[in-house]
């Protein structure tokens, strides 16, 4: 029997709150997300200095990924909200007129957030806006494996948001344990698929719908008419961003036998152009989140021959960006999510050989091609599947506001970002309208066994007409 917290008190309350309307309010979500952004921007100092003490990361890397890019999708989201709001009118079929038709979005209720602790800010916000758009209350659980972050959170979310509408409950498994015990309305996690399938578990017993963003080995795909100088800056730039511990990174390569070479040579000459001879001593290069994870990473360095990098520091919790080859695809670095600074990079023959290597693996999160060939690229893109897809680029289809970002299998179910998110913490309510000054009885010139028993044998023959004849029908009985 578990022996953690009891959050059933902290869950009632939140759902008095919603209970008495007050999140419905425009002007309520409106504030909840102004709130969150002035957060964001006075408390800024701290926040970057968490995310230091936590992970290591210059101050330009941790404002970019972990605090300005929250503070543009509040942006965009408070922009677009009222319209998101107005009821969406459907057209209504001659078999239910006159009457009126619309879909409105709902707020689902009580949701849960689980954040992740590699961009832990961004990671525990980003949904968390979408979730406060849609005129929901929250439990925000951020990950203990990033402390500073989460004391963070849990120190001034409570000041800037309405803190009876929105909790933060730190901890680690024992409490992410007890309230998936509780009942949510929704529950949103980021993380890792071993953790996703406990909280499916766990939301099943409630039928709770889950939002799932994971990970898995996203592949990249170098075909031998690619722009090889830009392509390793962008590669080397997704991979070794945050060392590497980016859902989103380039997990290996899978480059054309004829310019292996040319991209190793590509790739070392760009390591050392963004972190100098000895990344150790850049600012901008991060370090592993603990000891754990540095020595997970450091078992997988003997997966391959190093073309660069491959010297670490555990008592500093630093890995060199490291690029192997000579890599089999049956090697442990082959075998799961690297989440670290080290890049695979495989040869193949052609295009064919790299889309069935894909294709005979679990489907990533993003896959990535780098080809001047529009029919290379139309090839990619038909014929594998991925959760999102960059051509001749590496991470930024995350910032477009309006593409979907999400896994689809392994690697996740349900989008967010945008309208999107928006979509995935509502209900889309279906409204039908009708006055009752036309019904079809004894009295009016409509058939009343049209739509009321008893029926008879002209009724059946009409309604196997179908609508169109049902229509028909009707319009004939007005003419008359």
């Amino acid at each position: 029997m578990h022996a953690g917290p009891d959050y059933s008190s902290l869950i009632a309350s939140l759902r008095g709150s919603f209970a008495s309307g007050r999140t419905r309010q425009l002007a309520w979500r409106d504030a909840q997300l102004a709130g969150l952004r002035r957060m964001l921007v006075e408390q800024e100092p701290v926040l970057i200095d968490a995310l230091r003490r936590d992970l290591k990361e210059s101050a330009f890397e941790a404002y970019l990924t972990d605090i300005g890019s929250v503070v543009a999708e509040i942006d965009r989201v408070r922009s677009h909200l009222p319209r998101w709001l107005k009821p969406q009118r459907v057209p209504t079929p001659w078999l239910v007129r006159p009457g009126t038709s619309r879909v409105i979005r709902e707020p689902l209720g009580l949701a849960l957030i689980l954040g992740t602790w590699n961009y832990p800010i961004q990671l525990a916000l980003s949904p968390l806006v979408p979730c406060l758009a849609a005129g929901n209350c929250a439990v925000l659980k951020p990950s203990e494996v990033a402390p500073h972050c989460s004391a963070a959170l849990a120190r001034f979310i409570p000041r800037y948001l309405d803190s009876e509408c929105v909790a933060v409950v730190e901890g680690g498994v024992p409490e992410t344990t007890a309230l998936l015990e509780q009942r949510f309305d929704k529950i949103f996690y980021t993380g890792g698929s071993r953790v996703a399938r406990i909280v499916m578990a766990a939301a099943a017993r409630h039928l709770t719908p889950v939002t799932l963003e994971l990970g898995g080995k996203s592949p990249c795909i170098v075909d031998t008419d690619a722009n090889l100088a830009v392509a390793a800056r962008r590669i080397a730039h997704g991979r070794f961003l945050n060392a590497g511990q980016t859902c989103l990174a380039p997990d290996y390569v899978l480059v054309h036998r004829d310019r292996e070479e040319e991209l190793l040579a590509a790739l070392t000459g760009t390591i050392r152009d963004f972190y100098g001879e000895d990344p150790r001593d850049s600012e901008d290069f991060a370090r592993i989140i603990n000891q754990q994870h540095h020595d997970r990473l450091t078992g997988l360095l003997d997966s391959g021959t190093p073309v660069v990098g491959g010297d670490h520091d555990r008592s500093r919790l630093y890995i060199a960006p490291t690029v192997l080859r000579d890599v089999s695809p049956d090697s442990p670095v082959m075998q799961e999510e690297i989440f670290g600074p080290i890049l695979p990079v495989l040869a193949v023959d052609g295009i064919e050989e790299a889309i069935d290597f894909v294709n005979r693996r679990d489907k990533p999160l993003v896959l990535y091609v780098f080809s001047e060939s529009r029919e290379t690229v139309v090839q990619v893109v038909d014929r594998t599947s991925a959760g999102g897809m960059c051509v001749n680029e590496t991470l930024f289809h995350f910032v477009v506001p309006g593409l979907p970002f999400g896994g689809v299998g392994e690697s996740g179910m349900g989008k967010y970002h945008g309208k999107w998110g928006f979509d995935v913490f509502t209900n889309p309510k279906a409204v039908l309208e009708r006055g009752t000054r036309l019904d079809p009885d004894l009295r009016t010139r409509l058939d009343p066994d049209l739509r009321y028993p008893p029926y008879g044998a002209r009724d059946r023959k009409i309604m196997r007409l179908g609508v169109a004849g049902l229509k028909e029908s009707i319009r004939s009985r007005f003419r008359r």
